[in-house]
């Protein structure tokens, strides 16, 4: 059996070539022709999967290490017959982990806490969730709105955007690109949307790009309706809108989900998958190929401290997510959109390790109960 995987795909040839011969291609170079002999093929969101590309070869599998599939014309692949997958929630933690750095950040900036903060989480599922709870055990007041689990569900805490976005003073969202009805998202953060949201709120981008109207965000930022501006996605991508950037106060090349367990997350996804559908015997050995973090332990003393500022040190030696804002301002700066675009790729294709929270065990000296309570609910160990 032969697999063409992406070059993205973290530990792709690692994990599949324990299944078939593989071969490893850049994620935009992969063409039909790589695929005429191919029984399956393994990408991330940079490839496109099209009738193009897939027809006419003998792929019977498709699988995408990731969350999302907006890059993928699964309603062809099943009139094909093709049996395809995605890893939901694969990066979900990474993601909120991503927004707490991102609050910490901004309140260490701009010398606000974010204890009895109102926080409006747009789109409630695998991401949504996680962030929900990690704002919750930093005593932030959450509002939430997810019209599709509200009408699976009769919980309460769901509400319409009317109820919720004057009372944020911050909001952010996590909700697929849905371009039909009952509940569209597509460019769901518009004119309508910033009027309603109170005046001076931060508004965070982690989800999409075509989710938010930017025109509409530019003018809630230069008539004072959004105050600042944190986005990771953009519209388009791999080009992005410098002048977006410029009025972002934190900005990153949509690297949310790319913790190294989020990535990994995705590819033994599609790879027990692939085993199953191939109906193959799954032999790869994760635990031998995962390393070990750097420096697993951390400390801190906590004495005359107060918690946001515990947390922001501990986070920012774990993940520091003012080098993601550097880095893409540095590739706004090369001449010419196609320039950009290539910079925009190159800052995802070789994103550092970031480890998630959980692989680090804190030892926080003076640390009162509450903000020992706020560490573990983070994801973090404690000695």
């Amino acid at each position: 059996m032969k697999i063409v995987c992406a070059e993205t795909v973290l530990l792709g040839s690692e994990a599949f070539s324990n299944a078939g011969k593989t071969v490893v291609i850049p994620d935009r170079e992969i063409r039909r022709d790589d695929l005429r002999d191919a029984d399956a093929l393994i990408v991330r969101s940079k490839t496109k999967i099209t009738p193009d590309l897939i027809d006419e070869t003998p792929v019977k599998f498709v699988g995408t290490a990731t969350a999302g599939t907006d890059h993928i014309d699964n309603a062809w692949l099943e009139k094909r017959c093709i049996y395809w997958c995605s890893a939901p929630g694969c990066n979900a933690n990474s993601v909120s982990e991503y927004i707490i750095a991102a609050l910490l950040t901004l309140g260490r900036r701009h010398a606000f806490d974010l204890a009895g903060k109102t926080i409006g989480i747009i789109g409630c599922g695998n991401v949504g969730s996680r962030v929900v709870k990690k704002c919750r055990a930093l005593d932030m007041t959450v509002l939430q709105n997810d019209p599709p689990l509200a009408a699976l569900s009769s919980n309460p805490d769901f509400l319409p955007l009317e109820a919720i976005l004057p009372d944020c003073d911050i909001v952010t969202l996590h909700v697929p690109h849905v371009v039909h009805k009952p509940w569209p998202t597509d460019r769901l953060a518009d004119y309508l949307f910033f009027e309603q949201l109170k005046p001076g709120a931060v508004f965070i981008n982690a989800a999409r790009g075509n989710v938010c109207d930017y025109d509409a965000l530019l003018d809630a930022r230069n008539a004072g309706a959004v105050s600042r501006m944190v986005l990771d996605v953009w519209n388009p991508e791999p080009a992005f809108r410098t002048d977006v950037l410029k009025m972002a106060d934190l900005a990153s090349p949509h690297i949310a989900g790319h913790s190294y367990e989020g990535k990994l997350n995705g590819t033994i996804a599609c790879y027990n998958e692939l085993c199953n559908f191939f109906e193959i015997k799954k032999t790869w050995d994760i635990a031998a190929s995962v390393p070990s973090p750097a420096t697993p332990t951390l400390q801190t003393d906590c004495r005359d401290r107060d918690d946001d500022s515990v947390l922001h040190e501990l986070i920012r030696q774990v993940y520091d997510i003012e080098m993601d804002d550097r880095q893409i301002r540095e590739a706004a700066e090369t001449e010419g959109e196609i320039e950009r675009a290539k910079q925009f790729d190159a800052l995802r294709k070789n994103y550092r390790i970031r480890r998630e929270f959980h692989n680090f065990t804190v030892t926080a000296q003076n640390a009162s109960p509450a903000l020992t309570r706020k560490i573990k609910a983070l994801g973090f160990k404690t000695a």
